[in-house]
C-alpha cells in the first residue's frame, strides 16, 4: 500500500456505503486484501505504508493492529449487508512473514470467520525470504495458504546493497524450492529491474536463479525512483544516477525474452506465469475493478464504484476502531466516466486486452493509429499491447484518452 493517501470526501463514521454500491454485491467477484504494517527495517526504495520497530515504539503492536483487524473485518461484512465469501485473499505489506506461521493463522481464520472462503479460493501471503523456513511453509499451508509470492529483487550483492535490502543473494531460490517441497503449487518470486549499477549480466544471473528457483509466476518491476525515499534522496544528492529509460527497455526485454523462453507467458505488462492456473487471481480482480475490501492501515478498497482509504498509523488505526467508528479516512464515488477511465488503464495492461467498445470515437480513432505504428496489434475488437506496446504502455494510454 503506496504510504501517500488520495484527496477526496470524508468516508462516515459507520463506514456506510451508498446503495449503488451495495447493488450487485455477492454477484461480483470479491477480494480481501490485509496489510500488515510492519518491517524490520526500511528499504530505501519502498514508499509503502510501512514501520520499522524504532518507528512504531510502544504506540502499536502486531497484537494491537490483528485486534483491530478483526474489528474492521466484522465491520465491512455488517455494511456489506449480503453473505459474500472471498474468492481471494492476498495478504501484503510491509513483512507478512514477521508475523510467523501462527501468526498468518490467525489472520486468516479472521477472514474466515467474518467472511468466510469461497470454494476454491486463492490465498497468498507475501514473504521476506530471511523470515521464512519449511516450519514457516509447513505452517502457513496446513492454515490454508495456497500461495506464496517472495522478494527477491536481485541476486547481485551491489544491487541488493543499492536497495537496502537485507537478504542474502541465494536465500529467496532456497526459501522458493522449500515452499515448494512442502506443497505449495503456486510460487511467485519479485524481481526489480533498472536499479544503478545493474548490468545485464547482473539481470541475466538474477533470471537464471529465478528458473533454477522451479517457480510458477514472476513479477518483474522496473524500478522507480518515489519522492521521499532514502532513493530518492541519495539520487538528488548525485550519489547514484538516475535510471535510465534505455536501460529499463532493455531489461524489460530481456526478462520477457528469458521467461518466455522458459515456458512463461506475460498477462499483464508486469507479470508472466507459466498456466492460466499460475496467474495470481487477486491481482487480475485489481485489474479488471471487481469488488475488494483492503484490510489494515492505509489500506485501499473498491466495492461498487466506490473507493475509499484507511487511515495510515497502525495506532490510529486500532483506536479508530476500537471506538466503534471506521477506520477509513476518506473516499471517491467514481462516475462512468471515472470508471471508463480505470478500464482503460487496468486492462489494457492485460494479455486480453481491452475491448474496443470501451474507448470512445477519438480513442477508436488512435487506436487504430497505434496498431499502424506497432504499437498495438492489428485486431478489430480489441486493443492488445504488442511487444514494443508494452514498453511504451504509459504513452499508449495517453493516446487512447485524448
Amino acid at each position: 500500500m503506496p504510504s501517500a493517501l488520495p484527496e477526496g470526501e470524508p468516508a462516515p463514521a459507520d463506514g456506510s456505503l451508498p446503495a449503488s454500491a451495495l447493488a450487485g454485491v455477492g454477484s461480483r467477484p470479491f477480494g480481501v486484501y490485509v496489510h500488515v504494517p510492519f518491517c524490520a527495517t526500511r528499504c530505501g526504495y519502498c514508499d509503502f505504508n510501512t514501520y520499522t520497530p524504532g518507528e512504531l515504539g510502544s504506540s502499536a503492536s502486531p497484537a494491537s493492529w490483528l485486534e483491530g483487524l478483526r474489528r474492521e473485518l466484522d465491520l465491512a461484512a455488517a455494511v456489506l449487508g449480503t453473505p459474500v465469501q472471498a474468492e481471494t485473499v492476498f495478504v501484503g505489506g510491509g513483512t507478512p512473514s514477521l508475523l510467523g506461521a501462527s501468526g498468518l493463522t490467525d489472520v486468516l481464520d479472521a477472514v474466515r470467520q467474518s467472511f468466510g472462503l469461497a470454494p476454491g479460493a486463492e490465498v497468498t501471503t507475501e514473504s521476506n525470504p530471511e523470515s521464512t523456513s519449511v516450519e514457516f511453509f509447513e505452517g502457513i499451508r496446513s492454515a490454508g495458504y495456497t500461495r506464496v509470492s517472495l522478494g527477491m529483487q536481485s541476486t547481485a550483492r551491489h544491487v541488493l546493497a543499492v536497495l537496502d535490502r537485507r537478504h542474502t543473494p541465494g536465500r529467496p531460490v532456497d526459501a522458493a524450492r522449500e515452499a515448494r517441497k512442502v506443497g505449495f503449487g503456486h510460487v511467485n518470486l519479485d524481481l526489480i529491474y533498472g536499479t544503478p549499477g545493474e548490468r545485464p549480466a547482473d539481470l541475466a544471473a538474477s533470471l537464471e536463479a529465478v528458473l533454477e528457483a522451479g517457480v510458477d509466476h514472476v513479477s518483474a518491476y522496473a524500478l522507480i525512483v518515489e519522492d521521499g525515499t532514502g532513493l530518492a534522496r541519495r539520487i538528488r544528492r548525485g550519489d547514484l544516477p538516475m535510471p535510465d529509460d534505455d536501460v529499463l527497455a532493455s531489461s524489460y526485454e530481456m526478462v520477457d525474452s528469458v521467461l518466455g523462453g522458459a515456458g512463461f507467458s506475460w498477462y499483464e505488462v508486469s507479470n508472466w506465469a507459466t498456466s492460466e492456473a499460475a496467474r495470481c487471481r487477486h491481482n487480475v480482480l485489481y485489474w479488471k475493478g471487481a469488488d475488494w475490501w483492503g484490510f489494515g492501515p492505509g489500506a485501499h478498497s473498491h466495492v461498487g464504484g466506490v473507493r475509499f482509504w484507511n487511515v495510515k498509523h497502525p495506532a490510529r488505526y486500532s483506536s479508530v476502531l476500537a471506538e466503534g467508528r471506521s477506520p477509513a479516512a476518506g473516499r471517491e464515488v467514481l462516475s462512468e466516466e471515472d470508471r471508463r477511465v480505470e478500464r482503460v488503464l487496468l486492462e489494457l495492461r492485460l494479455a486480453e486486452g481491452l475491448p474496443m467498445d470501451v474507448l470512445d470515437d477519438a480513442g477508436r480513432a488512435e487506436a487504430r493509429s497505434a496498431m499502424a505504428d506497432g504499437l498495438l496489434e492489428p485486431l478489430a475488437d480489441r486493443c492488445v499491447l504488442t511487444a514494443r506496446g508494452r514498453l511504451l504502455a504509459d504513452a499508449v494510454v495517453r493516446r487512447l484518452l485524448p
